[in-house]
């Protein structure tokens, strides 16, 4: 599926994507990767006796990074999207656990035009939720978006 243009997006359009587990191994690898050598990520002992949640979660950057990949699955900017521009804001409403599963509901929020006559900026909002349909996190991105070729 090629992405959607500019022109075929609209404030209000909504997308849902695929869903998909957290898993220990998710965790383990990412915490290794970015170096989040904090107990509550590494110390099983630690999450059991000292820790709120007393179960493995999920850091949040881990849970961002997740979402941003099932968006890119979904196909939404495939060879359309210029530049991530940004986030304007994000909020861990509550900790994904190893073993939750997410999906990440997108609402164009916003669209604008550039001086340049071949893109525009879409700004969405994002929520994502997990296998209760709670939402766990939402953040609002800006993107560059290609324009349809004129003549």
């Amino acid at each position: 599926m090629g992405g959607r243009y500019f022109e075929e997006l609209n404030v209000g359009d909504r997308f849902v994507t695929m869903a998909r587990t957290i898993t220990e191994t998710d965790i383990v690898n990412f915490v290794a990767l970015a170096g989040f050598y904090e107990e509550l990520f590494m110390n099983m002992e630690y999450v059991k006796n000292e820790s709120v949640f007393q179960k493995r979660i999920a850091p949040g950057a881990l849970v961002y990074s997740i979402a941003e990949g099932l968006l890119v699955a979904l196909g939404l900017f495939h060879a359309t999207g210029i530049a991530f521009l940004g986030l304007k804001e994000m909020k861990m409403m509550s900790p994904v656990a190893c073993n939750d599963t997410i999906r990440v509901e997108i609402e164009v929020i916003e669209k604008s035009m550039t001086k340049k006559p071949d893109r525009g900026v879409i700004t969405s909002k994002h929520e994502v939720k997990n296998q209760k349909d709670a939402v766990v996190m939402v953040f609002w991105v800006t993107r560059m978006v290609r324009r349809k070729k004129v003549g």
